[in-house]
């Protein structure tokens, strides 16, 4: 399961929801829905890890291990998703 925070939110520009994981930078994705959003960074996340381990580059640690936040597991913001 995913511990890294995820931000998202809609962009009137780009006319679809903009997913970040700020701890890994340059990690973003998008999607037509919150839930594709979601979902696309999920994938990204795992891309973004996979590509730094098979370049030797350290990989963050998720805040949520390193300093008390509340944080939203990825299973929560599906139910906001759909609330």
């Amino acid at each position: 399961m995913n511990k890294y925070e995820i931000d998202i939110r809609w962009s009137d520009v780009d006319g679809a929801y903009i997913a970040e994981a700020p701890e890994l930078p340059g990690c973003m994705a998008d999607g037509i829905t919150y839930e594709e959003a979601l979902n696309n960074i999920e994938i990204v996340i795992g891309e973004w890890i996979e590509t730094a381990q098979s370049l030797g580059r350290s990989i963050p640690k998720p805040k949520a291990f390193t300093r008390k936040r509340d944080t939203v597991s990825i299973q929560r913001h599906r139910e906001m998703a759909y609330a």
